[in-house]
């Protein structure tokens, strides 16, 4: 379902990716639909708010929100592209900088109005999901270059490229990622919790400020 309403007095639609209730693992989510639809009922930019765990210093305090500038993806079997079947022609996005630069600026742009801090740039990493990864597999994510790990930004952030929606993303750093600070010897999906809760009014009041941003150029 699809929820309309007004911030800061701008209509905006917001889609649940998980569902409400969060029912849909990361790779069940039909992220197709969800990109066209939002299309469809007339969005202009899409603002992606994600939670992600932290690989690298910069990234690793919980409660830490990053505005990443590069994907590294490692998801399988999820559908990626409208550009599917014998009847559709095959088509090469470029994708060279996933995140639209310009909505990116407009979410740092945002949080420092609102007086939130952020880190710009880094690297997400997608991963398929839904079990957390090993400790062995976010070192490896770090000799990749990665910043951030998270498990729903692809196909999400291609699929916004090929029906040319801006599209970039507000990260919120959860946990430090597996074997990292403060999870050494495991992550605590109840400290995640806490940390998603405590966190949420910072990430409201850069939503608020990018929808009046947005409106009011």
């Amino acid at each position: 379902p699809l929820t309309y309403g007004r911030l800061g007095g701008t209509d905006v639609i917001f889609l649940a990716r998980h569902g409400y209730g969060h029912t849909f693992a990361p790779h069940e989510i039909n992220y197709r639909a969800n990109l066209w639809a939002l299309r469809e009922k007339g969005a202009g930019r899409i603002v992606s708010v994600c939670t992600v765990g932290g690989i690298t210093p910069a990234f690793l305090r919980p409660g830490t929100l990053a505005v990443p500038d590069q994907i590294l993806d490692y998801t399988w079997g999820r559908k990626s592209t409208y550009f599917d079947g014998a009847e559709q022609p095959v088509v090469h996005v470029d994708f060279t900088h996933p995140y639209d630069a310009g909505t990116a600026a407009l979410i740092a742009g945002a949080a420092s109005a609102a007086g939130v801090a952020v880190v710009e740039g880094g690297t997400y990493a997608c991963m398929q999901g839904p079990r957390l990864e090993t400790a062995a597999e976010i070192d490896r994510l770090e000799r990749d270059g990665a910043d951030l790990v998270g498990m729903t930004g692809m196909p999400e952030a291609a699929l916004a490229r090929e029906l040319e929606l801006p599209y970039a993303s507000l990260a919120l750093v959860a946990n430090g990622a597996a074997g990292r600070s403060g999870s050494e010897a495991g992550i605590s999906v109840e400290e995640i919790g806490r940390v998603m809760q405590e966190s949420m009014g910072r990430v409201r009041a850069v939503v608020i400020e990018v929808a009046r941003r947005h409106g009011h150029p």
